[in-house]
């Protein structure tokens, strides 16, 4: 594990009231600590966990709009306004790693393109001529590797539910010498074994078991009582 903590520095928040640091979760924040390989940020749509996560992108040095320290390109509004506001502890740093940011890979695809010697660290085929989550899978195999840290933002976006499994062997083919911090709404990727789930609709955040967390619940409930669910969610 190379990322151990996370501080907000309160110095540098200013007005609390002001976006991100008016998002609940944010606004109660301190610090985090990672204690395991693969971490998850879990909670609701607009609970900061994107926005977090984007930020410890800008302090490792990877491009916000998705990509590494090499990546230079723009995308509006890939800038993180919470980048210097928060400190990370290493030991040992590590400038090697990847920011997955699942609505920008299209942009990100596109940057690959206009440099031809790169595809082969992608697989060697052009990002835009694969399905989305081809491509996303392509990505994941050919350009993780180990002494690296790897950030996700909702890498299920493109993924089926098999192809999430495949990404679950792929983490774990690299969790002993690489770590992996992944904002996700899918129940197949927080069943990650022992990973840390951190839950961003708790203030401040913490830690929260697999079973606990809402994407679970609400999921095997729809699983197990479709008819009802449905009947329930339908009635006037």
């Amino acid at each position: 594990m190379f990322l151990r903590k996370l501080e907000l520095i309160k110095s540098a928040v200013g007005n609390p009231d002001r976006y991100p640091f008016s998002i609940p979760a944010l606004r109660a924040l301190d610090s985090i600590s990672f204690r395991t390989n693969v971490s998850f940020f879990v909670g609701e749509n607009g609970s900061g966990k994107s926005t977090l996560l984007e930020a410890i992108a800008y302090q490792c040095g990877f491009n916000t709009a998705g990509g590494g320290r090499n990546n230079h390109y723009k995308v509006e509004a890939s800038h993180s306004s919470l980048g210097d506001a928060i400190r990370l502890s290493w030991l040992p740093k590590i400038t090697n790693g990847f920011f997955l940011r699942a609505e920008t890979f299209y942009h990100f695809a596109t940057h690959i393109d206009s440099m031809p010697g790169s595809l082969r660290y992608y697989g060697g085929k052009s990002l835009h001529e694969q399905s989305h989550g081809e491509a996303f899978l392509s990505l994941f195999t050919h350009r993780f590797g180990k002494k690296a840290i790897y950030l996700l933002d909702e890498p299920e976006a493109a993924l089926s539910p098999a192809r999430q499994l495949a990404l679950l062997r792929i983490i774990k083919d690299l969790d002993r010498e690489a770590q992996f911090v992944i904002a996700t709404h899918s129940p197949i990727l927080l069943g990650y074994p022992d990973a840390q789930i951190l839950n961003f609709d708790a203030h401040p955040i913490s830690e929260i078991g697999y079973e606990d967390t809402l994407h679970y619940a609400v999921t095997r409930r729809f699983l197990e009582n479709r008819q009802s669910v449905l009947k329930e969610l339908f009635s006037d």
